[in-house]
């Protein structure tokens, strides 16, 4: 305890916690609204425009890094959590839209239709029938976008100067990177196994729909 109260633990944490949090809900709102548009909604130019989004998985992460931190700099949104809540807005990253999509295809078009006859918009349709059945997939999403932005470790330190603002993933490294004679192995994985208690909570939270859809899928098959 007194080792966490020394490295300020708590609010590395809440840090950590609200960064979560917004790319959580950013990735689930936007990529599963771009992956209904994709599936099930057709319209001039979409195979051209979801090829396009798939063309961005082949780009490195490292590639975009420099450009990504120049536009931050203009916008003067450097030291602050915009930079990495923000893109989760923009669709979540190609996989998350790519992978909501092959779920979006596999539910029978006649309930979008059903939907559509007794007067529902495409808001309704989406947010009220399709929605809920893709509870297995938006699980499986939120368990890679919760693991992605808790672990996160690159973007914030090259983001993030004030040290009230860091993350868990930063306060480890800075443990580890800290004196020889002053390094304090017992107190780093203290904090490890802290940190990966929230992914397992997660997992544990989600999983049962994870399993739910799989049986679902087989007995419709």
């Amino acid at each position: 305890t007194d080792a966490l109260k020394a490295a300020d633990f708590g609010r590395y944490a809440i840090n950590t916690i609200t960064i979560v949090a917004g790319c959580l809900i950013g990735t689930l709102l936007t990529s599963s609204m771009a992956a209904y548009t994709f599936s099930r909604i057709k319209w001039k130019g979409q195979g051209f425009c979801f090829a396009l989004v798939l063309s961005t998985m082949m780009l490195p992460g490292s590639v975009t890094l420099i450009p990504q931190f120049m536009i931050w700099r203009n916008f003067h949104m450097i030291d602050t959590y915009w930079p990495l809540i923000l893109p989760s807005f923009f669709g979540g990253g190609a996989f998350n839209i790519f992978l909501l999509r092959q779920f979006f295809l596999g539910i029978p078009k006649d309930l979008d239709e059903a939907a559509r006859i007794d007067g529902a918009g495409e808001f309704y349709t989406f947010n009220k029938i399709v929605l809920p059945i893709m509870k297995p997939a938006l699980a499986v999403q939120a368990i890679f976008a919760f693991v992605s932005s808790w672990n996160n470790y690159f973007i914030p330190a090259l983001v993030l100067d004030t040290a009230d603002k860091k993350t868990l993933p930063i306060l480890i490294a800075q443990l580890r990177s800290a004196d020889f004679l002053k390094f304090d192995m017992g107190k780093v994985y203290m904090m490890v196994a802290i940190a990966i208690l929230p992914v397992i909570v997660v997992y544990l939270l989600l999983s049962k729909f994870i399993v739910r859809g799989v049986a679902l899928g087989g007995v419709k098959g």
